[in-house]
């Protein structure tokens, strides 16, 4: 693997796969004598990807429909139960 002349590299696939590296994951890069570590940046207040994404959404939902409506449309989502 060789670096970019901008500096890049790419990381091969079973790598990210492994450690579980999306896009947007921040990383860091740490010196240890002649290797450089490379390991994913613990975000501020420990808060998760997943975690992030919920707050983000969360509240940010436009129509009001109750619970027994929404499995209602999973369930037959084309009204066509019964036909």
């Amino acid at each position: 693997m060789k670096i970019t002349s901008k500096g890049q590299v790419t990381i091969p696939a079973a790598i990210r796969e492994r450690l579980g590296l999306l896009p947007e994951t921040e990383v860091e890069f740490a010196v240890e004598g002649d290797a450089v570590k490379l390991s994913k940046k613990q975000s501020a207040g420990g808060a998760r990807r997943g975690q992030r994404v919920i707050g983000q959404l969360r509240g940010s939902a436009t129509v009001r429909m109750t619970t027994d409506e929404i499995m209602s449309l999973t369930r037959d989502p084309w009204g066509c139960a019964g036909r």
